[in-house]
């Protein structure tokens, strides 16, 4: 493996073998010494218990707080136990654990007004140094801003050791960034969405670097997890510098929430973020695909008899998907629920003006076919039956999941064009 880029980094990153003795000192270079460890079970067994020992073995002071249960999700039930869990000392806290701990701890230390450390167990998200926790709250998927951590280290043994689907999952996560970044530039070109060229280009090729080596990180080696961990990384700085999710998560990401709001409601296992991710990443992916192949012409007789939705109409179909969450999903996506007649037909004429460059876009996506090779290249599922989803369900996330976020993207340019 001889690819390389340079990570750019706003705070200290270690990936390697001595992530627990970069860590001790960190600690004491910053003079902390008391700590609230965030862990689940798998996680304390994985690295927790190493880490509280090498800290003990310091004479710090750690809280420890250990999530139970089959499957901790970033929800009200698990943020109050770690909130409830916390004193009024001042901690550090350590976010030792995947995304979803990683996200519960970030947000109970922001509102805390304490910092954290993240100390990953595995490559399977890249929120590791967002700014963002996704959270669950009230049955409805959303990004709360809090901050990044202080630091992150990240042991290259236990990461390779991770069970290969988290490891999967974040490969399948990292590929959604070409759907991202074609998103993130179509809402800019559409709808004057805030974009970044230079921080898209980022994104992309920390998704390409990764994809030209799908099939090592099949195998697990150190190198592979290593590069995959660096991606996911870099994506997380990504998003930091953008100031929100936009460079890592467009219509891919919304397919995975709306599959996960609905298991969670219906008290279903949620699925892994990554896997959920690299499925809807094929989903996309066949809708730029359809887009690139329609000219300007054929674009014009799609979308001149498309009406706008009354808004009730929107509001009605919104609370019927996603019952409890639906205010939540209302408020997120109220630009497009008020939309005016003239608003509407304005951004209809906007789509044919840019019609070449949409196409621009579309053809920057790599093909469904070859989205499903690389996820099959790293042992990961590239369809919703894999991931135990119906068709009802599969097609319900393509039809509704554009509710979920305020932006504009493939899947809103698509139905208004009436593609399948």
């Amino acid at each position: 493996m001889n690819k390389e880029f340079a990570l750019e980094t706003h705070f200290p990153v270690y990936i390697g073998e001595q992530a627990i003795t970069e860590f001790i000192s960190y600690c004491q270079s910053q003079n902390l010494t008391k700590f609230l460890l965030v862990s689940d079970q798998n996680t304390y067994t994985a690295l927790g218990a190493i880490v509280e020992e090498a800290l003990r073995e310091q004479g710090a002071d750690v809280l420890l707080v250990v999530l139970e249960g089959k499957e901790v999700v970033a929800d009200e039930h698990y943020l109050v136990k770690v909130l409830r869990a916390a004193d009024r000392q001042e901690r550090t806290f350590l976010a030792v654990g995947s995304g979803t701990i990683t996200d519960i701890t970030r947000f109970v230390s922001h509102r805390t007004k304490a910092s954290f450390i993240s100390l990953p167990t595995a490559p399977s998200v890249d929120g590791y140094t967002s700014l963002y926790a996704p959270l669950v709250i009230g049955g409805f998927k959303q990004s709360v801003r809090c901050f990044s951590p202080l630091a992150v280290f990240a042991d290259l043994r236990v990461l390779s050791e991770a069970p290969h689907r988290m490891i999967a999952a974040g490969f399948g996560d990292l590929i959604g960034k070409y759907v991202a970044v074609a998103d993130w530039k179509m809402g800019h070109l559409i709808c004057d969405e805030h974009y970044d060229e230079a921080i898209a280009r980022r994104s992309r090729q920390a998704a390409q670097n990764c994809t030209d080596v799908a099939d090592e990180i099949a195998t697990g080696s150190a190198k592979a997890i290593h590069f995959l961990m660096e991606g996911l990384i870099e994506s997380g700085f990504c998003m930091l510098d953008a100031g929100n999710s936009a460079p890592a998560s467009g219509a891919e990401h919304y397919i995975s929430h709306h599959w996960e709001m609905r298991l969670l409601q219906e008290g279903r296992p949620a699925l892994l973020h990554g896997a959920k991710v690299g499925v809807g990443s094929v989903i996309a992916a066949g809708w730029y695909e359809k887009i690139g192949k329609i000219d300007v012409n054929e674009a014009a007789d799609r979308v001149k008899d498309t009406p706008l939705p009354e808004t009730e109409d929107w509001v009605q179909e919104i609370r019927s998907i996603y019952g409890p969450a639906a205010e939540g999903v209302i408020k997120e996506q109220s630009r497009f629920v008020h939309l005016s007649g003239q608003t509407f037909e304005e951004l209809k004429q906007r789509i044919l003006a840019d019609w070449p460059e949409i196409q621009e876009i579309a053809e920057s996506v790599p093909s469904p076919v070859q989205m499903a090779d690389w996820l099959r290249q790293a042992g990961a599922p590239v369809s919703g039956g894999e991931l135990g989803l119906n068709e009802t369900e599969i097609r319900q996330a393509m039809q509704y999941s554009h509710y979920l976020r305020g932006r504009f993207t493939i899947n809103k340019l698509r139905l208004m064009l009436g593609i399948e």
